[in-house]
């Protein structure tokens, strides 16, 4: 894959790359690139800030908030973590979604790590987890980006984030902590994360054999600004924190999911669909329909059977997903 070379470490500066590269590069063939942020919670499209992250805590401690374009759950960044993004065009998406996710999972086998894809966007070595990753569709592109954590601060990545204990208890896990892993620990040879990024640098462009993709200065420009008018702007940042008291909760095949209604008259005011649940399309396409509908089963069942809601929440039908909002 071709290559390009991304050395900010500013986080709202990478998370508009992200989007640009996506919907903007030409993207003949794929792309990939490493880089990396300065202390940071990331949270996933769907989350709501308030319920993931210890705000009190990263705003003492100088760690910046932010909010990505993909699904999925929130993650910490610092400068012990390396994340990589491949993108490219896709004609068929469950074929190449699988494609995408295992290229960073053979880099690391080929540098000796025993890495193995697990669950819906992990990659674990030894039962650990040693990165999350998470994808996104553009028309006929995809998107697929994901963490490395090689030398992260543990004890900050514990603090920072505040999963719930639901999500801890289903899985059977005591803490944050004791699910995850540096992959330092399995690189003895590899002697820093600036070695690190080089040796799957080298690897995933074949050995350079694949050219690197210059950005120019109008491109950077274009990025600049969408950092600075959306992603570090707060109503992007909590903008899908709900407000609502009636809310419904489960863990569906996409992962979490929380339903959140303003209900007048018998019909929906307004929705708010949140949680860690990966899916390739915004789910505000089922938050706009569900809108103005009467809060009746058959009416939800009637309004939503256009939609192919595993296009939003993944392997999740329409119906399983309805039954949420009955059931709980």
């Amino acid at each position: 894959m071709r290559y390009i070379r991304n050395n900010s470490t500013d986080v709202y500066y990478n998370m508009a790359f992200d989007e640009y590269a996506l919907e903007q590069l030409p993207l003949d063939e794929p792309l990939f690139y490493l880089w990396q942020n300065r202390p940071a919670v990331i949270i996933g499209l769907n989350q709501n800030a308030y319920a993931e992250v210890d705000i009190d805590y990263i705003q003492q401690h100088n760690i910046a908030l932010a909010r990505r374009i993909t699904g999925g759950g929130a993650v910490f960044h610092d400068l012990g973590n390396l994340n990589y993004t491949i993108v490219g065009r896709s004609t068929d998406i469950e074929r190449d979604y699988p494609e995408y996710a295992s290229h960073m999972m053979k880099a690391l086998q080929a540098l000796g790590v025993q890495a193995e894809l697990s669950g819906r966007n992990d990659i674990l070595v030894e039962g650990r987890k040693v990165s999350g990753y998470a994808k996104r569709v553009y028309k006929d592109r995809l998107m697929v980006h994901g963490t490395l954590m090689y030398d992260v601060d543990m004890e900050r990545l514990t603090r920072a984030l505040t999963p719930s204990t639901e999500k801890l208890a289903s899985k059977g896990i005591a803490s944050v902590r004791s699910r995850v892993a540096n992959l330092r620990d399995y690189l003895p040879h590899i002697t820093d994360i600036h070695a690190l990024k080089e040796s799957l640098e080298h690897t995933l462009s074949r050995k350079y054999q694949d050219e690197e993709f210059l950005l120019t200065n109008a491109q950077q420009n274009d990025i600049s600004a969408a950092a600075q008018t959306k992603f570090a702007m707060p109503n992007w940042i909590f903008g899908r924190s709900p407000d609502s008291a009636v809310a419904y909760a489960g863990h569906l095949p996409c992962g979490k999911v929380e339903v959140h209604l303003q209900i007048k008259k018998g019909h929906i005011a307004n929705c708010r669909i949140v949680g860690d649940f990966i899916g390739n399309n915004p789910i505000a396409t089922i938050e706009s329909e569900l809108t103005g509908c009467l809060y009746e089963r058959t009416a939800i069942e009637q309004r939503l059977s256009p939609i192919n809601t595993s296009h939003y929440l993944d392997n999740t039908p329409t119906d399983t997903f309805i039954n949420l909002l009955f059931n709980s």
